[in-house]
């Protein structure tokens, strides 16, 4: 079993208390829109990190990380990338890789709006744990974390920051 700890749309931003969160998980995915790599060096320094850039991300950014993530965690199929879409309403870059190939969960930011959502027509998990950093319209700032049991995913739970 595997406890999960899921940020996007950090802009920069890391705290005490995301890296309290941080501390308490096995590993750590960021969903892109890292901003100062400060944020992704603390996270490795703590815990195990999978990652994408977004599209504010820098040139370093890019080079350390990304644009797509797929791998197996157990037995759990996982596609990231910042810009994804929703279900039935994919970003064109990776509707037909989902189309072709659908993960188990399939996790994207960029709109700073947190959404865990089933896709009952390709089977799959849809997560974006919404923004953890401080840039943006949101009013409440948020992350996922969950656990990965063998081929469940388990124990959902939404962690929120006032901004």
């Amino acid at each position: 079993m595997k406890k999960i700890l899921l940020l996007s749309d950090t802009h920069s931003y890391i705290d005490d208390a995301i890296l309290k969160y941080v501390k308490q998980a096995d590993e750590v995915w960021h969903a892109g829109d890292i901003g100062d790599l400060k944020v992704t060096d603390t996270i490795k320094n703590l815990k195990p990190l999978r990652a994408v850039y977004g599209n504010i991300d820098d040139t370093k950014a890019r080079l350390e990380f990304p644009e797509n993530n797929r791998f197996m965690c157990e037995e759990i199929d996982v596609f990231i990338t910042h810009i994804g879409g929703y279900p039935g309403r994919y970003t064109p870059r990776v509707r037909e890789l989902l189309y072709q190939n659908p993960p188990k969960l399939f996790i994207c930011g960029h709109s700073h709006i947190l959404k865990v959502m089933p896709d009952k027509k390709l089977n799959l998990l849809h997560m974006n744990p919404g923004a953890i950093g401080k840039h943006g319209f949101q009013q409440v700032r948020t992350m996922l974390r969950f656990t990965i049991d063998g081929s469940k995913i388990d124990n959902l739970e939404v962690i929120e920051f006032k901004k």
